[in-house]
C-alpha cells in the first residue's frame, strides 16, 4: 500500500519539493539564482503575486498527496501548470532569444514533470 502511495504521488512530490523553494527565492530573494533586479514596487509586487500562485498550487499538489479524494484536481493542476511555464517559456525562446541556464533546465523539466503527470493521471485516475 505504501509503494501505490509513493508511485501515484512522486510526481505531486517532485513538483512541491522544486516549486516550493523557487516560489519563496522569486518573492523574496529573485538574484540568488536568476538574473532578476527588481527596482519598484510593482516589479516586487509582481514577483510576490508570483511567489503566491506558486505556492497555492503547491498547497493543491499537497492535499492531494495527502487526501485521495482531491489527488485527481491536484494532478490535472499539476500539469497544467507545468506545460503552462513550458509554453510560455518556448513562447519566450522563440521571442525573446534564448535565456539562462537554468531556465533552459526549468523548461526541460517543466516538460518532463508536465508528461509524467499526464501519464500518472491515465495510470492513476481509475483508481481512486
Amino acid at each position: 500500500m505504501k509503494k501505490f502511495f509513493y508511485i501515484r504521488n512522486i510526481s505531486l512530490l517532485i513538483s512541491v519539493l522544486i516549486v516550493v523553494p523557487v516560489a519563496l527565492i522569486y518573492g523574496f530573494q529573485p538574484k540568488l539564482l536568476f538574473d532578476i533586479h527588481p527596482k519598484t514596487t510593482d516589479e516586487n509586487n509582481i514577483l510576490k503575486a508570483v511567489m503566491g500562485f506558486y505556492l497555492a498550487f503547491s498547497g493543491l499538489w499537497i492535499l492531494g498527496i495527502l487526501k485521495p479524494s482531491f489527488w485527481k484536481a491536484a494532478t490535472i493542476s499539476n500539469l497544467l501548470f507545468m506545460f503552462g511555464l513550458a509554453f510560455g517559456r518556448m513562447i519566450s525562446i522563440f521571442f525573446d532569444g534564448i535565456p539562462s541556464t537554468l531556465f533552459i533546465l526549468g523548461t526541460i523539466g517543466e516538460v518532463v514533470l508536465g508528461i509524467y503527470s499526464l501519464l500518472q493521471y491515465r495510470k492513476f485516475n481509475d483508481s481512486l
